[in-house]
């Protein structure tokens, strides 16, 4: 299974869209999985379900962060901004609440979750978001590799 396939399936499992593409590469950190989970945990629904940037984007930094800890704080912030430049030219924005008006959903801002039914997971754009950025995600990291 791809780490794009591995982001979309912990979602479809019931982790938050930051969750999900954290442990989709989980195997490449030297983070145990729980404190991983934790540490993505608040960055879900778009920081704290404020629906600001996208858990995907906001997972994928804590990712480049933990992957990438020798790089020079511009370095970092040139390897987040291509990332989220990425993402946004692939699903159209990297602000949840974008995301989901763009697919006819509201985005509010309440702190409780909604429930995981199949309905909710057929209406959310998240599953192919994730696929998507996780994808990028392997992508870039393979490019940032290449250079050192």
């Amino acid at each position: 299974m791809t780490r794009a396939q591995q982001a979309r399936e912990n979602f479809l499992g019931g982790m938050n869209c930051s969750q999900a593409i954290v442990l989709a590469f989980s195997d490449i950190l030297d983070v145990p999985r729980e404190k991983l989970l934790a540490l993505a945990l608040p960055l879900g629904g778009g920081l704290g379900r404020l629906r600001l940037t996208c858990g995907a984007v906001s997972g994928g930094a804590v990712v480049l962060g933990l992957r990438f800890p020798a790089l020079a704080k511009q370095e970092m912030y040139e390897a987040v901004q291509e990332y989220a430049r990425r993402v946004q030219g692939r699903c159209g924005s990297i602000c949840c609440g974008d995301l989901l008006r763009a697919a006819g959903l509201p985005a509010d801002t309440v702190p409780h979750p909604e429930e995981r039914t199949p309905e909710y997971y057929r209406r959310r754009p998240c599953p192919q978001i994730l696929y998507d950025a996780a994808d990028i995600l392997d992508h870039l990291m393979q490019e940032l590799e290449g250079r050192g």
